[in-house]
């Protein structure tokens, strides 16, 4: 007798940033198909860029997502200086780590707390949480906040920020603008402290996964914006070559590309990754949180993500307080940046839910010729299915309803943004 087969399909996920579906496929006790459908329609932004200028890239690309635009924005700005053998450093690459603590601290925050906790609270979502936790959603929501303000003294507005420019800013603050977040910022750092105490007092899911970590490493600070490729099984390279890397397919069920390594073998990136491959560059309260919520690299259970999400909050307000205490307004707001000839650059800086490639192909005169894209949640997909194989696996034995629950907090581990997954679609035309 052949088995039943039973099939769960989720036509919606829920509390996650874009539209994407579940396809899980069990024959008697055999998992036969699991499978993370991205339906987005792509938007095409590498062509977009064809044609257009080496300046319009960063105000371009940061369209691509409202949640995360500073990552494109300081892909884009960091590949084109590249290409033109150019260095932001001093006072504007200070302001560039605290433009993303801005945004480190929003999209944690908003995951965190309003996405990611009502699955451990056992809430449908974060309004009906409310009823029972106002005061935490209010504290979570200021947290956010301070995220947002931080992104508008600097950016000019909360989403898709208009003062970034290749080479700087167009306008610097001055020091006063700055100062006047600092009772924000002391506020923010004890709020996410007493809100990683919280957290720590979770029951987790027993389940850890032998990853396969990706992220920026630099020498000396936990990665915003520079540093080598690195991971835990042995990569240590520079960003022009994730190309050789990372390689991207396209695969069936989904409009957004698929990554793996040369091998096969999916990548995990985002806040787990940082932290297992960063965690001795963690601020002092960011690494004492850390320890006291019970967390070492590396972790691999996925489902404490929500934590090490949290330090990274600890640690951005922690470090925007430094940068605050070391600022002078610099002048020029921006240093020159202009190609000379035909050029290639590269960029990646560590986007809240991990590496966000960027690479440039320019003429002479800084026309744009070519552009590859590479977000995040591409690179995490194939890691989330397998997770998914694996919790089906698991509780083969629940009803579908209690299965989808349990597949869609696991899918949301990963606070996958699948508008940005979906810049691109290849397409093959044949005409006979």
């Amino acid at each position: 007798m052949t088995p039943k087969k039973r099939r769960i399909k989720f036509d919606e996920l829920a509390r996650v940033e874009g539209e994407g579906a579940l396809d899980v496929q069990i024959r008697g006790n055999v998992v036969e198909q699991v499978k993370l459908q991205i339906f987005e329609p792509p938007r095409f932004f590498e062509a977009l860029l064809r044609g257009r200028s080496y300046l319009d890239a960063p105000d371009i690309t940061a369209r691509i997502c409202g949640i995360c635009p500073v990552a494109y924005l300081m892909s884009a700005c960091h590949a084109m200086e590249d290409a033109c053998n150019t260095t932001v450093n001093g006072q504007l690459r200070a302001l560039r780590r605290l433009l993303y603590c801005g945004e480190w601290i929003e999209s944690h925050m908003l995951h965190v707390g309003m996405l990611h906790l009502p699955d451990f609270l056992g809430y449908p979502d974060a309004i009906q949480m409310a009823k029972d936790h106002r005061e935490l959603v209010e504290r979570v929501l200021r947290i956010k906040a301070i995220g947002n303000r931080i992104l508008t003294v600097l950016g000019g507005r909360e989403v898709h920020q208009v003062n970034v420019k290749v080479g700087g800013l167009y306008r610097a603050p001055e020091a006063r603008e700055l100062d006047a977040l600092r009772a924000d910022l002391e506020w923010g750092l004890a709020a996410s402290q007493q809100t990683l105490q919280f957290l720590s007092g979770l029951t987790f899911p027993d389940f850890e996964q032998d990853y396969q970590f990706l992220a920026l490493h630099h020498p000396d600070e936990y990665p915003f914006n520079e540093g080598r490729l690195r991971s835990n099984t042995g990569i240590d390279a520079e960003v022009a070559n994730f190309e050789q890397l990372v390689v991207e397919t396209q695969v069936p069920h989904a409009t957004a590309l698929h990554a793996r390594d040369p091998d096969g073998r999916p990548y995990h990136v985002g806040p787990l990754a940082r932290f297992a491959l960063n965690a001795e560059r963690l601020t002092p309260l960011a690494a004492e949180a850390a320890a006291s919520a019970g967390l070492s690299a590396p972790c691999r259970n996925p489902y404490k993500s929500i934590l090490v999400r949290t330090v990274e909050i600890i640690f951005c307000f922690e470090h925007a307080l430094q940068l605050l205490s070391d600022y002078s307004s610099p002048s020029p707001s921006a240093v020159c940046v202009k190609p000379q000839e035909p050029c290639t650059g590269y960029g990646c800086t560590e986007a809240p839910r991990g590496i966000c490639y960027h690479r440039y192909d320019l003429e002479g005169d800084g026309t744009i010729t070519s552009a590859q894209i590479s977000p995040p949640t591409c690179i995490n997909q194939p890691a989330i299915e397998a997770d998914l194989y694996r919790i089906v696996c698991d509780h083969l034995s629940l009803d579908d309803q209690s299965l989808r629950e349990r597949c869609e907090s696991g899918v949301r581990n990963y606070d996958p943004c699948i508008s940005c997954a979906t810049h691109f679609l290849k397409l093959n035309v044949t005409r006979r």
